[in-house]
C-alpha cells in the first residue's frame, strides 16, 4: 500500500498529534488568528478615524504597546512554570478581551496607550503558552503539530483579513466598533473552549515514576544566567527579521526603489500566506529531530543570502527585472521563514531544561517580541540606505546562522532530544 493511499484512508483527527486536546487547541488557534486578522488590519485606522489621533500619536501608541509586549513572553513562561498551564492560557484570553473592550470606553490618549500596552502583554505571552502546550501535549511529534498549527493559523489570519477588508469598505464608526468587538468575542469563545482542554503533562511527570531517588531540591534552572541559551535567543531575534522584511520593507522597497507596480505588494503577501499553507506541513519532516533541525541552519543561511541579493537586484532598473527579482525575493524569504520556524521551534524546546521549560521558552519568546519592536525601525533605515544595504544584511544573517549552528552543536547532547523520555505510565 502506497504512502499516499494510507494517508488518504487515515482520518484527519488521527494525523494530528496530541489527541482531542491537540485538535481542540488547533481550533482555538484558528479562532485566535481569525479575530486578530479582523482587528490588527484595522487597528491603525481605528485610532485615526474613530478616536481622532494624529499620525505621530498612532505611531507612538503602537511603539509603546510593542515595547510593553516584550515583557509578555518571559512573564507568561514564568507563570506557566508555577501555575496550571490551561488556567494561565484562559487568563491571558480574558485579559486580551478586557483590554480590547476597554478601548471602546474612551478617546483619551493616555488611556488608549495604557489599554493597548496592557493588551500587548497577554498577546505576546500567548505565543509562548500555546507553544508550551503543544510541546507537552504532542511530545516527540511537536514539529508536525506546530507545522499544522501554522497552517491553520495562516488560514485564520487570511479569513480575518478578508472580513476586515469587507468592514473597512463600509468605513463607518459602527463598522470599526464591530471589528473590535468581534476580536474581543473571539477571545471569549477561545476561553470557553480552553476550559474543555485537559492540563498537559509537565516534563517532570514524564520522568520514570518508578525511581526511588528523592525529589531534587536544587533551584530550577535560570535562563537569564544561561549564556548559551541567551546567545541562541539573540541569534533567533536576528532571524525573525524575515517578518519585518516581508511585511514592512518589501512594500516600502517596491514604492521607493523599484519600477514594479505598487499593486504587487499585496499580491506578494497573499503568495506568502499561500506558500505557508501549502508547504509548512510537508517541510516539517526535515526537522523531525533536534539534530535534523540544527542542520537546517545551513540551508537557512543560503535562503537569506539569495533573498537579500534579489532585493538588491530589484532596484537595478526595468519593470520586468524588478518584478521578477521581487517575486524571487518574496518566495525565497517565505521558505526561509518556514525553515526558520521549524528549526527555532524544535531547538528552543530541546535546549529548555525540564525544570524550567516555561521560563526558558518565555525568554526565547523575547526574540520575536523584540524583532516586532526593533525590526520595522531597522527596515525603514535599510530602505533609506539603498540597494547595497541588502547584501550587508545578507552577510549578517549568514554569519549569524554559522554562529548559531556552532553554538547549538556544542549544546546538544549526542542523543536527539526529540525522542520522548520513557515513563512507567507510557508502557
Amino acid at each position: 500500500m502506497s504512502r499516499s493511499t494510507r494517508s488518504a484512508r487515515t482520518p484527519f483527527k488521527n494525523r494530528v498529534p496530541g489527541g482531542v486536546d491537540g485538535r481542540r487547541m488547533l481550533v482555538i488557534g484558528f479562532i485566535d488568528k481569525c479575530g486578530t486578522g479582523l482587528w490588527s488590519t484595522a487597528m491603525a485606522l481605528y485610532f485615526t478615524y474613530v478616536t481622532g489621533l494624529g499620525l505621530g500619536q498612532v505611531g507612538l501608541l503602537i511603539a509603546v504597546s510593542g515595547a510593553a509586549g516584550i515583557a509578555g513572553a518571559p512573564l507568561g513562561g514564568r507563570l506557566a512554570d508555577r501555575f496550571p498551564l490551561v488556567r494561565v492560557i484562559i487568563c491571558t484570553q480574558l485579559l486580551r478581551a478586557a483590554a480590547l473592550l476597554a478601548l471602546l470606553t474612551t478617546d483619551d490618549y493616555l488611556l488608549l496607550v495604557l489599554f493597548s500596552a496592557v493588551g500587548a502583554l497577554p498577546d505576546r505571552a500567548t505565543n509562548v503558552l500555546t507553544k508550551l502546550y503543544a510541546a507537552r501535549i504532542a511530545g516527540p511529534d511537536r514539529i508536525r503539530y506546530q507545522a499544522i498549527n501554522r497552517t491553520t493559523s495562516n488560514i485564520g489570519w487570511t479569513l480575518g483579513g478578508l472580513g476586515a477588508a469587507a468592514a473597512l469598505a463600509v468605513g463607518t464608526t459602527t463598522a470599526f466598533h464591530l471589528l473590535l468587538v468581534g476580536d474581543a468575542l473571539s477571545y471569549l469563545v477561545m476561553a470557553a473552549l480552553t476550559l474543555r482542554c485537559a492540563e498537559p503533562p509537565t516534563p517532570a511527570s514524564r520522568i520514570a515514576a518508578a525511581s526511588t531517588d528523592p525529589a531534587p531540591t536544587a533551584k530550577p534552572s535560570n535562563p537569564w544566567r544561561d549564556r548559551g541559551f541567551l546567545g541562541f535567543t539573540a541569534a533567533d531575534s536576528v532571524f525573525f527579521l524575515h517578518d519585518s522584511i516581508l511585511q514592512v520593507a518589501l512594500p516600502l522597497w517596491i514604492v521607493h526603489a523599484t519600477d514594479a507596480p505598487v499593486g504587487l505588494a499585496p499580491l506578494l503577501m497573499v503568495a506568502n500566506s499561500a506558500l505557508v499553507v501549502i508547504f509548512q506541513v510537508p517541510l516539517s519532516r526535515f526537522g523531525s529531530s533536534t539534530e535534523a533541525a540544527r542542520r537546517l541552519l545551513g540551508p537557512l543561511a543560503g535562503l537569506f543570502a539569495v533573498g537579500t541579493l534579489a532585493l538588491a537586484v530589484s532596484a537595478l532598473g526595468g519593470r520586468t527585472l524588478s518584478i521578477a527579482a521581487l517575486i524571487t525575493a518574496a518566495v525565497v524569504l517565505t521558505f526561509a521563514e518556514m525553515i526558520h520556524t521549524i528549526a527555532s521551534w524544535e531547538i528552543s524546546v530541546a535546549l529548555a531544561p525540564d525544570d524550567a521549560q516555561g521560563a526558558y521558552l518565555g525568554v526565547h519568546g523575547l526574540a520575536q517580541s523584540t524583532q516586532r519592536f526593533v525590526g520595522p525601525l531597522l527596515m525603514t533605515g535599510l530602505v533609506s540606505a539603498g540597494p547595497l544595504a541588502w547584501p550587508v544584511l545578507g552577510v549578517a544573517l549568514v554569519a549569524t546562522s554559522a554562529a548559531q549552528n556552532s553554538l547549538v552543536r556544542r549544546r546538544l547532547p549526542t542523543a536527539s532530544l526529540s525522542v520522548a523520555k520513557v515513563t512507567v505510565s507510557e508502557h
